[in-house]
């Protein structure tokens, strides 16, 4: 069976974005793979290494984030990344050979230099965040990697990591292949992209009090002044969800909208009342995850155990093979 690694960043609580981004697919490929997630603190620290009072909590989070989500440890690996010291000495090992044209090219470094100009990231830890990155998938010999058509860059460096280290030292790693996500795009409830920086998310912990408010707020088709003028829904907030969590009868709502059957007020009720019904299974399995967190610590120490059993071995014959003592 072939091994499957993905992380997220600990960088908040998740949100629905996170869930249709990644672990919607997570959730299947644990059925079909011997798969490894992995909550991603180290890399948090890339771009949050000034304010970690949060780190920990958001850490524990996100596990329970995954594990109500559907994620299950009899079917998978769950980590947290920093449990697993062997992907920060081979990240340094690749650190050593990776030259330093491949990092400041990569796409990620140029866009968020630009985007968070606010934040003092100037650091190699950001700057050598794909030798990390290519350690965090190595050191289990991955050979596919989930990952958005954005991040085939990413993976393309790994390769390339990978391939210089096989040159210089001889095989060991295999070069891992791209699983394209086919994922639901979820913009955020204002229509711009979904950020915890926008302040525009729905948080698949958040109470649905709090969500009602947030779908009733939600931006819709701006030249619809009555409730029986024509609408078009291609430019709605609220018929995007719809298009996602009311599948079943969204060609209905698309067509009552367009004719003015139906007005903005009944459509929103009619998005959280199916909102409400995906989000409270997994709100459910959270309150009894929260209520049992000794079960929550058990997984990630299982999970820590599991995974240094494959990356300490590993490690062990890259650095043998590096010619270290």
């Amino acid at each position: 069976m072939k091994r499957v690694l993905s992380g997220t960043r600990p960088t908040g609580i998740l949100h629905l974005g996170n869930y249709f981004g990644a672990i919607e697919s997570w959730v299947k490929l644990q059925d079909q793979y011997e798969c490894y997630f992995f909550v991603a603190d180290w890399h948090a620290l890339t771009t949050g290494y000034e304010d970690t009072t949060n780190l920990r909590e958001y850490t524990k989070q996100v596990v329970i984030d995954l594990l109500a989500s559907g994620l299950d440890p009899n079917k998978c690996t769950i980590f947290v990344q920093s449990h697993v010291p062997e992907h920060v000495e081979l990240h340094l090992l690749f650190s050593m050979i990776t030259p330093l044209s491949w990092l400041y090219r990569c796409p990620t470094y140029k866009d968020q230099m630009r985007e968070l100009k606010e934040k003092n990231i100037a650091t190699y830890g950001f700057l050598g965040y794909p030798c990390l990155q290519a350690a965090d998938i190595l050191i289990y010999k991955a050979e596919l990697v989930p990952v958005g058509e954005d991040q085939l860059p990413h993976l393309e460096l790994t390769r390339e990591i990978a391939r210089r280290f096989n040159y210089l030292y001889g095989q060991i790693f295999p070069e891992p292949q791209p699983i394209l996500n086919t994922v639901k795009v979820l913009i955020g409830t204002d229509g711009r992209k979904m950020s915890k920086s926008y302040g525009n998310t729905i948080a698949l912990s958040e109470d649905l009090e709090s969500v009602r408010k947030k779908v009733m707020n939600m931006v819709t088709d701006p030249a619809r002044i009555r409730k029986n003028d024509p609408g078009h829904p291609e430019v709605c907030t609220v018929f995007a969800y719809h298009k996602i969590f009311s599948e079943d009868t969204v060609d209905e709502i698309e067509i009552n909208c367009r004719e003015g059957k139906i007005g903005c007020v009944e459509c929103k009720k009619k998005l959280f009342d199916n909102l409400s019904k995906f989000l409270e299974p997994i709100q459910s399995k959270r309150k009894k995850l929260e209520n049992d967190i000794d079960y929550v610590f058990g997984v990630i120490e299982e999970g820590a155990k599991k995974a240094r059993a494959i990356a300490s071995q590993t490690l062990k014959e890259a650095k043998d093979r590096a010619g270290l003592l």
